[in-house]
């Protein structure tokens, strides 16, 4: 007697060479991950050896409906924790059929300045925090809250454990265990202070190859919680009042930084970062004044400040950094909505590129 789980865990290698491709894109909203899934003819390791493929732009709120293909470039790879054996994931950007980038697709400037030989002799290393909340399906309200009520203060749920204080770990290990099947360089996972909030890591990983990951973990998470009926959301404040938000911070540093005297390096970094405060802020993510109220863990929205191991501040230098005269450092300010490509890049392109 079969069942639809044997069916779904069917391994094709047995009979048949041809593997499937899940291409992942952007849409419209920028936050709204869309795919779909091809026939290849045999395993595939490098993007360049992917078919381009095209999409209908008028239903993901990218094109007009009379002129509505965009074509899909795959740049990135993983490996298919849901249909496993050789079937892969490929994340792709998004172009006219003439070949331009349209304007959703934050990758193709992100690539540039990555490309730039004054950033790819830094190396830059990012390490990104998503703190995501996990909502219960029908009334978007937060996993494991009494309905339409709240459960007490936040203080035990912080990477607690136990049932009145823990709610869906299942999904988060799926997703930790998923994700380093993938190829993602996943560095951890921890419950967050708000119950029903979780975060994982992404990182070090060097220049786009950070943001690329953090989307193929979010389309996992995705995919995992659509598989357990539970809703997962983004949105930097979820629920109003003394809450904390959801961010994602920015772990940030240059070869310059990681070496002797790289103290005054980041330093420097930091000043460039705050000449342009308003402008980063602005692509750090929609909803964020919600968020950075300054009462909760972070600077308030139009004040720049940093400091030593202050969690109150836009950027967070690390003891460690501090004591050895080198190291990295924290972009506080993104939203857990951001878009890595674009935080990312920015990071890059102000601290090595700009001349204030």
């Amino acid at each position: 007697m079969a069942h639809l789980s044997d069916l779904v865990n069917l391994n094709l290698s047995d009979s048949t060479q041809k593997i499937i491709a899940e291409y992942i894109w952007i849409g419209g909203s920028g936050m709204d991950v869309r795919s779909k899934a091809r026939t290849l003819s045999g395993p595939v390791d490098d993007p360049s050896k992917l078919p381009k493929w095209n999409y209908d732009g008028s239903s993901t709120g990218q094109a007009p409906g009379e002129d509505s293909e965009e074509i899909l470039y795959p740049q990135a790879i993983f490996k298919d924790p849901f249909r496993r054996g050789n079937n892969i994931l490929v994340i792709c950007d998004c172009y006219t059929p003439a070949g331009e980038p349209i304007p959703t697709n934050k990758r193709h400037s992100a690539a540039k300045i990555f490309s730039h030989p004054d950033v790819v002799v830094e190396e830059p290393w990012y390490g990104l925090e998503q703190e995501y909340t996990l909502l219960q399906k029908d009334i978007n309200w937060p996993l494991g809250w009494p309905l339409g009520g709240f459960p007490g203060p936040q203080g035990p749920y912080y990477c607690g454990i136990g049932a009145g204080k823990v709610f869906g770990r299942d999904i988060v290990d799926s997703h930790y265990k998923a994700c380093l099947y993938a190829g993602i360089n996943i560095s951890g996972i921890n419950g967050e202070v708000m119950p029903g909030q979780w975060e994982f890591q992404v990182g070090p990983s060097v220049g786009i190859s950070a943001a690329d990951e953090l989307w193929a973990a979010r389309y996992i998470l995705e995919r995992i919680t659509e598989i357990a009926g539970v809703v997962v959301s983004f949105d930097p404040k979820p629920i109003p009042g003394d809450w904390n938000g959801a961010g994602a911070h920015t772990n940030y540093s240059t070869k310059s930084m990681r070496n002797e005297g790289g103290y005054e390096v980041i330093k420097k970094a930091i000043e460039n970062l705050g000449l342009r405060h308003k402008e980063h802020i602005a692509a750090y993510g929609e909803g964020n004044e919600r968020r950075l109220t300054g009462r909760h863990e972070t600077a308030d929205i139009n004040t720049f400040k940093w400091g030593v191991a202050n969690r109150g501040a836009s950027i967070r230098v690390g003891r460690d950094t501090e004591r050895e005269g080198k190291g990295y450092f924290e972009d506080r300010r993104p939203a857990s909505n951001m878009d890595p490509f674009v935080v990312t890049s920015m990071i890059a392109e102000t601290t090595i590129l700009s001349e204030p």
